[in-house]
């Protein structure tokens, strides 16, 4: 299974999302600049945290305009697996690929903490090693982590099983209905606000990021063996 990065002008979790495929999984991950038009010899994408054109217009608003997105959009359609950390959320939701939109925090500030989640959905291709209604611990880091949807949509993420993760206890952000991870109809789209990628080991606060990295790769392997 090989991993792509795209690394957009301003990205910056893009070097902790290689780590974490690296040593939760040991397999191959490139870093791969967003001009990129042709990610067919990867499996998997992540696209990572960071403040992409420096959050001009709003979060992830050009970056959904950058030429790798066109491969993005056709990996998805293919089935592949395509996960959005925080900033690479906000590219999902500005592309198309997930519904909904970001807001500003309610609060208007900054939250950075390691943050309390609850999995909502753990029959997906990202969450399959966790419990149901498991309470886990990812940090966020974020400014625009406020999700919204209108009511209809919400409706349908509820029944549909593609509220992935919802924040427990306080939510940081305003998000509606507690959101922090929504996938698309197929499943084979996430995207979340806290960072997995930052959660690998005991002494970052928590592993609990470990089993989605792993949950992936175990898809995977499902489906292509363990080649």
């Amino acid at each position: 299974m090989r991993f792509a990065v795209p690394v957009f002008p301003g990205s910056n979790c893009d070097v902790d999302c290689a780590k974490a495929v690296r040593e939760t999984l040991d397999r191959p991950v490139d870093l791969v600049w967003h001009t990129e038009r042709n990610l067919e010899a990867y499996d998997a994408i992540i696209l990572p945290g960071g403040f992409s054109y420096g959050d001009y217009l709003r979060t992830g608003a050009l970056a959904r305009f950058s030429p790798v997105m066109e491969s993005v959009a056709e990996a998805a359609e293919k089935g592949k697996l395509i996960l959005g950390i925080c900033n690479g959320f906000q590219v999902l939701l500005e592309a198309g690929l997930l519904p909904g939109a970001m807001r500003v925090n309610d609060h208007l500030q900054f939250r950075c903490a390691i943050q309390s989640l609850r999995v909502e959905n753990h029959q997906l291709p990202f969450t399959r090693l966790y419990e149901a209604g498991e309470e886990i611990h990812f940090p966020i880091a974020h400014g625009e982590g406020n999700y919204y949807c209108d009511p209809e949509t919400l409706k349908e993420l509820e029944e549909q099983g593609r509220i992935v993760f919802r924040y427990s206890g306080e939510n940081p952000n305003g998000s509606v209905a507690g959101i922090a991870g929504v996938a698309n109809p197929q499943g084979n789209v996430l995207g979340l606000m806290p960072h997995p990628e930052r959660a690998i080991h005991d002494w970052m606060g928590s592993a609990d990021g470990v089993r989605l990295f792993r949950s992936m790769l175990q898809t995977w392997e499902g489906m292509y063996g363990a080649a």
